[in-house]
């Protein structure tokens, strides 16, 4: 469980599709799939906001907010 919790909620959906657009050449069939799957994910976790790791050390926020 506590493994669980030291993941970000929709951490490998957003960083699947960030990698995707990073890759050359661009496949934007699978990119657009990719981004459907984290919009799901973002759904399903109620997802309210994302936020970078140097952001949190700043602000001492959660990588994500859950409702």
């Amino acid at each position: 469980m506590e493994e669980e919790r030291a993941k970000p909620v929709c951490a490998q959906e957003a960083l699947d599709l960030l990698n995707c657009v990073a890759q050359s050449p661009y496949d934007q069939e699978k990119c657009v799939l990719l981004l459907q799957a984290l919009r799901e994910c973002v759904l399903n976790k109620k997802v309210k906001k994302f936020s970078l790791a140097d952001q949190d050390q700043q602000e001492g926020n959660p990588v994500v907010k859950e409702a």
